[in-house]
């Protein structure tokens, strides 16, 4: 029962501050740390334990599978420099450099120092995409940010564990090197091959509810084989997600589709909401903690403060390195479209810390010296960075004056896709036609193929030429749609008509308003 309350509690808090956040404008994880941190010093309510295997198998495999589904591989592998500069090499040069600032001021061993600089190192997925999508980011930057946070936890995990590893004196430079082989290798090949094997098995499935719900196991069948062997489970998550859902439109039917994006959207709110409240209600573990450690408050403080410093300007550093690099080559000015500076400015400060770097130190074993210090250290990062950068991002982007997607632009190269599209089908209906085809129904087909283009063509005209005239056009049918629907409640509580009946016209009048609310949007 304790473990049922619980689980209610938590659900009733993501929706309840989730409607507050969205209500009064603010990114909803800022909102719901501040939740959680409030939650932690309730006391009739129980504690709630971020334990690392509850994150690292129970929260990150889908969080980072549902990111990765709806990740564009083609615009990863475009981007694919600058993702691979920020999650690999900025990982561990922020690793390398809060070590040394750790080591300086604290009283704990060299080993220790790397760990905790391992685990504030990676900025996280939830976090970074809940942020930048609030903010409406252009979509190159959102790309990088995405595939960065997709990526770098692997980077982070791995060189935490040789870390942990180094403190009990267990590893050496070679096998180090080594471990950080076979972890991308080994999680690349298995998450290929996991790609592969569910691919053709939702190929053979035609029920959408056995197809989604074979989607919801893809990621832990990744995740655990390639933990198992050593291999880096994230990166094996990472690289079946991208795939297949690359492949979708392949393997998948439209329904099964439209299922698996609701479902995974719905999976996702909760999740990673639910991960911000678990970060604000550690608050008062992680205090206690520190109260009973034998380093001295004003040295933690210190240490807290130089780390969040540290890990802000180490990323601005790489950031700028990685912008301005490239301008030295001759050949990359002339030939690649190179960022500018309001671009690094914004990219970093967009690198907030998540639940995985609160897990990655509980993953800190008991022996670790001031481990408690370190936990510590690990949440100021977390939420000095939530709470500091997410709160001041979206004005930074209003002050450079960076333009998010223009939906106009969007509409018409829609409309020019659709025609393109539409010629195809005709191209291959005069293809496939036969003399014992009705002329009738023929003849419809290709009516209904132009006039789906022209609409399209027109109305982007439309919205083009008289904007007010389509908000007008908009407000007006939603009133209607309102109408109509009461109508049509109202038949259903007279029983005079089939309730599947009512049912199908209230699902046309609802797939309707969808339409119309994206027009307003």
């Amino acid at each position: 029962m304790d473990v049922a309350l619980t689980l209610v509690m938590l659900v009733g808090v993501v929706v309840a501050f989730g409607s507050v956040a969205r209500r009064i404008g603010v990114a909803a994880p800022l909102v719901l740390i501040v939740a959680g941190l409030a939650i932690s010093y309730v006391p009739f309510l129980p504690d709630v334990a971020l334990t690392p295997d509850l994150v690292l198998i129970g929260l990150l495999p889908p969080l980072l599978y549902a990111a990765a589904i709806r990740t564009p591989l083609i615009d990863v592998r475009r981007e694919v420099r600058p993702i691979l500069g920020l999650s690999v090499l900025l990982v561990l040069l922020t690793t390398a450099v809060v070590a040394l600032v750790a080591w300086w001021v604290l009283p704990i061993p060299l080993a220790a120092a790397c760990a905790i600089g391992a685990v504030v190192a990676p900025p996280d997925a939830v976090a970074a995409t809940s942020i930048a999508r609030k903010v409406g980011l252009p979509r190159r930057m959102v790309t990088v940010l995405e595939g960065e946070s997709l990526l770098n936890d692997a980077t982070a995990i791995v060189t935490l564990r040789a870390s942990i590893a180094a403190i009990s004196g267990g590893v050496t430079v070679a096998g180090l090197g080594w471990q950080f082989v076979v972890s991308g290798v080994g999680g690349v090949v298995i998450g290929l091959a996991v790609a592969v094997v569910v691919g053709r098995i939702r190929r053979r499935i035609d029920d959408d509810l056995t197809d989604v719900a074979v989607s919801f196991l893809t990621p832990w069948v990744a995740y655990l084989p390639a933990e198992e062997i050593g291999a880096s489970g994230v990166l094996a998550v990472v690289v079946a997600g991208l795939v297949l859902g690359h492949r979708a439109p392949l393997i998948q039917s439209a329904s099964s589709r439209v299922f698996e994006r609701t479902n995974w959207a719905t999976i996702s709110f909760l999740l990673e909401n639910t991960v911000f409240v678990l970060i604000g209600m550690q608050v008062r573990t992680i205090v206690d903690g520190v109260r009973d450690s034998d380093v001295p408050y004003g040295e933690v403080t210190l240490a807290a403060v130089l780390v969040l410093l540290t890990v802000v300007l180490v990323r601005f550093v790489g950031v700028f390195a990685m912008i301005f690099a490239p301008r030295l080559v001759p050949r990359a000015r002339r030939t690649e479209d190179l960022a500018d500076w309001r671009v690094g400015l914004v990219v970093g400060w967009a690198g907030m810390r998540g639940v995985v770097t609160l897990a990655a130190a509980f993953l800190l074993p008991e022996e670790t010296p001031d481990r408690e210090v370190l936990v510590m250290l690990a949440f100021v990062v977390t939420v000095g960075t939530l709470l500091v950068q997410g709160l001041t991002l979206p004005l930074l982007v209003r002050v450079l004056r960076i333009q998010g997607p223009d939906l106009a632009a969007d509409r018409r190269e829609a409309a020019g896709v659709l025609a393109r599209a539409t010629r195809a089908g005709l191209v291959r209906l005069d293809e496939v036609v036969t003399d014992d085809d009705e002329p009738e129904v023929v003849d419809r087909l290709r009516a209904q193929a132009v006039e789906r283009a022209e609409r399209a063509t027109t109305r982007q005209a439309s919205e083009d030429a008289v904007p007010v005239g389509a908000r007008e056009y908009v407000r007006l049918r939603a009133e209607m749609i309102e109408a109509e629907r009461a109508e049509v409640l109202a038949v259903r509580r007279s029983g005079t008509v089939d309730q599947t009946v009512v049912a199908t016209v209230l699902d046309m009048i609802d797939a309707e308003e969808t339409v119309i609310n994206r027009r307003r949007g």
